[in-house]
């Protein structure tokens, strides 16, 4: 591993002493790219083996990288093309029609536009929102929660056209799982749900899926319906199978869990990479957190991913809360909540916002025992909030919690 950075700026004072200290997302950053610059690099650069891109920036400032091109875009094919429940759809030549965030579509349209030498449009057709041969991206709102009428009917028409393409009539979805459940919920309630035409497998890949928004998706896809795990610096590192076990798909790499803080059961993800060879990472600090199936910090014991360190709530009495804690409470105590939002309003105070698939409120019952949980699990006074809306943040996503200003300093973000 040494000799893949012995080279690098970054890694030269690490290389002198014999330790890698934890590499956080600020060091990358600071003096970029001086500090990561070789004279094989700059010559990747200058012939197109290597580019500069953007982290997604969902929960930290947007992080310049450098890659191969199309670095994700072949873990995401190496992984569906070797995927055990879902490779027939890869092997059938499938299409991969992708529903996500706004930003993606838009990064696929400026391509397709430098390529042309044109300005990018304001309402890219269904060719400039074509990445490759193989994928189209569909969506060209930020926030699906707004998908009019319209919006839905052109999707619908568009995966229409990509399935009748197939001589089976097969074809891939790629999705943000908040993403498809929006649609789902809108062609329902629009009576356009017949018009949908049904996926012969189904991965999502961009951020937590909640348990209700995920047994949501499985009663109305009969499909596998797969996770991913990964990031844009990273390349895909999990595999869920269609039960929701994880599988490590950890070629050139090694990972490390560490307690977020003393004692804890969550660990803070840390990955030492050699898959892109232009910017091996060694012992990054990725932000993201996972809890085994016994406890310990064994790697190949994940079961599942629990949200961002960053996004984890400290409580004032000792301990850490993350996404998933969270997101167990409101499953078992409902199935009927979509998007979910935790407001620390004040010390030991909280409101959940919270919007549900059939526009109802929760039934009181289910309300008392959503709050009773949350009570016992993080000492929070928890008022639940119903709404129509809850929107989505600039990079596309949701954040489960959110800190008031009079609140810094006592936990959360």
């Amino acid at each position: 591993m040494i000799d893949h950075v012995r080279d690098i700026p970054l890694y030269r004072q690490s290389i002198e002493q014999g330790f890698f200290p934890i590499l956080e997302k600020p060091e990358i950053a600071r003096g970029f790219p001086d500090n990561w610059m070789t004279p094989r690099l700059a010559e990747a650069l200058k012939v197109g083996e290597a580019e500069f891109v953007l982290s997604t920036g969902t929960n930290h400032a947007r992080m310049q990288i450098i890659r191969p091109p199309f670095f994700l875009l072949k873990s995401y094919y190496q992984l569906w093309s070797e995927h055990p429940d879902i490779a027939v759809t890869w092997q059938q030549n499938c299409q991969r029609v992708s529903i996500t965030t706004v930003l993606a579509t838009e990064h696929v349209a400026r391509l397709n536009a430098r390529k042309r030498g044109a300005e990018v449009p304001a309402l890219p057709s269904l060719e400039e929102r074509r990445l490759d041969s193989r994928t189209l991206y569909l969506n060209l709102r930020l926030d699906p929660a707004l998908w009019d009428r319209g919006d839905v009917e052109r999707m619908l028409d568009e995966m229409t056209v990509v399935q009748q393409a197939h001589p089976r009539g097969w074809y891939h979805l790629d999705c943000d799982s908040y993403h498809l459940a929006h649609l789902v919920r809108k062609a329902l309630d629009g009576g356009a749900w017949q018009r949908f035409p049904k996926p012969t497998s189904i991965i999502h890949a961009y951020e937590y899926t909640p348990k209700n928004v995920q047994r949501f998706l499985q009663q109305h896809f009969e499909c596998p319906i797969i996770d991913l795990f990964g990031s844009t610096e990273l390349g895909y590192l999990y595999y869920s199978d269609r039960h929701g076990q994880y599988w490590p798909y950890l070629d050139k790499m090694h990972l490390e869990l560490i307690p977020v803080e003393k004692g804890s059961t969550i660990y803070s993800i840390i990955v030492s990479s050699l898959r892109n060879p232009h910017m091996p990472l060694i012992r990054y600090r990725s932000g993201d957190c996972a809890e085994t199936i016994d406890g310990s910090p064994d790697p190949l014991r994940i079961r599942r991913f629990c949200g961002r360190e960053r996004e984890l709530l400290r409580l004032e009495r000792g301990g850490v809360i993350s996404q998933a804690d969270l997101d167990d409470w409101v499953a078992e105590a409902t199935p009927s909540i979509f998007l979910y939002q935790l407001h620390l309003k004040a010390p030991q105070q909280a409101r959940l916002l919270y919007t549900t698939f059939d526009n109802r409120p929760v039934d009181p019952a289910a309300a008392r025992e959503l709050q009773q949980r949350i009570l016992e699990g993080t000492g929070l006074d928890c008022v639940l909030d119903p709404r129509e809306h809850i929107a989505i943040g600039k990079s596309g996503k949701y954040a489960w919690l959110v800190q008031d200003h009079e609140m810094t300093g006592q936990g959360g973000l």
